[in-house]
This record gives C-alpha cells, structure tokens and sequence, in this order.
C-alpha cells in the first residue's frame, strides 16, 4: 500500500504560481511512476504531468511550458511548479503513483486561478 497526501493548492489570481506536493509513504519502494491529474468543475480528471523513476517527464499539452513537474525521491515528495496560471486551471489536483500494477491516488488538492 503507498499513501499520497498533496498540499499546497489555493487561490491565485492569473499568472501567478503556485507549487504543488504529494508526500509518499508506506510501500514506496514498488511506485514506478508518479504523476498529476486534474479534474475541473463539469469535465473528465486528465492527467497533467507524469514523471518516471528514470526521470523521463511529459506534459499534457496545455500546460507545457508553464508547469514542471519533479520529485525529490530521498524524501518521497513529488512537486508539480505551476507558473503563469490560468483560469482554466481551475480543478482540484491528485496525486497519483503507479506500482504494484495498482494505481494509487491522493485525495486532492483544490486550485482557483482568478481572472
């Protein structure tokens, strides 16, 4: 079993930034990939961001270029740096990890972009 706790969401007003974490735990040695997704008011979750244990990223496209994702493995933490947000960011953000062929999932953090 692994356990995701994000934080960090919050509102923001366009093109300001806000960082993103999700703390591991528990079996963390089985997570192969970690990743972000988002789910807006009336709309499927998408995924965001991805990142493997060998450090390949990508991106969905509408946030390339303005977010980054990245992990910090000696401290289980996975960061999503999100900058030069829009409104159409608005939705809360999970936190997910892969291992185990189990997909684990955190219980969301909400983000308000502004405009």
């Amino acid at each position: 079993q692994v356990q995701l706790v994000e934080s960090g969401g919050g509102l923001v007003q366009a093109g300001g930034s806000l960082r993103l974490s999700c703390v591991a735990s528990g079996s963390i040695f089985s997570i192969e990939a970690m990743g972000w997704y988002r789910r807006a008011p009336g709309k499927l979750r998408e995924l965001v961001a991805v990142i493997t244990t060998g450090g390949n990223r990508n991106y969905v496209d509408s946030v390339k270029g303005r977010f980054t994702i990245s992990r910090d493995s000696a401290k289980n933490i996975m960061y999503l740096q999100m900058n030069s947000l829009k409104p159409e960011d608005t939705a809360v953000y999970y936190c997910s990890a892969d291992g185990d062929r189990t997909r684990y999932w955190g219980q969301g953090t909400q983000v308000t972009v502004s405009s």
